[in-house]
């Protein structure tokens, strides 16, 4: 957690995460490219993060699913890498981010709130770790489920509020509380649960990380 951050408290951090503007995390991130060490490209397709987004999308062979803050696109390459006939969509707002992707997946910029995807063109979305960074949660989630299909499935992973200040973060960084992204997929979604995960499976989760899953 940054300096401000423990003389605010979340609240406080909140107010400035919500005068913080698009720009600003746009440059954060494009110079956030260049920190292959805190901003890697590749992921270790064995911890749970990625076996949970490939569970709960299911078999996606020839179809199409969205990686919506993508960064590096680690998520988006394992999923290619699982399902070369998917068509697989790596969308984030940081140029430099996009640059890092790699080839045979799709690369567009967009901002979480204004996805520039037609409704219900996807069969599966999902969101690791980028809903933080949005500047309007409710509209990051309704845009992530307006894009899915009916009966499609979107996965978030994200962190968890009462977790806050054990890292150090921007200051616009924003963590969840596990009911309050639950209400906001079931505005869309006929079918919303959560869990606590951690980066492995046989490993106890320490309340940092959360797992929101839905089918539309």
């Amino acid at each position: 957690m940054n300096w401000l951050g423990r003389i605010l408290g979340h609240r406080g951090v909140e107010k400035i995460r919500q005068s913080t503007s698009a720009a600003e995390i746009r440059t954060f991130f494009n110079n956030a490219a260049l920190d292959e060490e805190h901003y890697p490209s590749t992921i270790d397709p064995r911890i749970y993060h990625v076996q949970l987004i490939l569970q709960h999308l299911g078999d996606l062979t020839e179809k199409r699913v969205a990686d919506v803050g993508c960064g590096k696109g680690r998520f988006a390459r394992i999923v290619r890498d699982q399902y070369p006939s998917a068509s697989v969509l790596a969308l984030d707002f940081a140029d430099a981010m996009l640059a890092c992707v790699p080839p045979g997946i799709h690369r567009c910029a967009a901002t979480m709130t204004a996805l520039p995807l037609a409704t219900a063109s996807c069969d599966g979305a999902y969101a690791i770790e980028s809903l933080e960074h949005a500047i309007d949660i409710s509209t990051g989630v309704a845009e992530l489920c307006r894009i899915v299909k009916r009966s499609g499935r979107v996965v978030i992973i994200d962190k968890n509020v009462e977790a806050w200040g054990r890292l150090e973060t921007p200051a616009w960084e924003r963590w969840f509380d596990r009911r309050e992204v639950e209400r906001l997929l079931a505005r869309h979604c006929r079918e919303v649960s959560s869990q606590p995960i951690s980066y492995w499976e046989d490993i106890e989760p320490d309340g940092l990380f959360l797992a929101w899953l839905a089918v539309k």
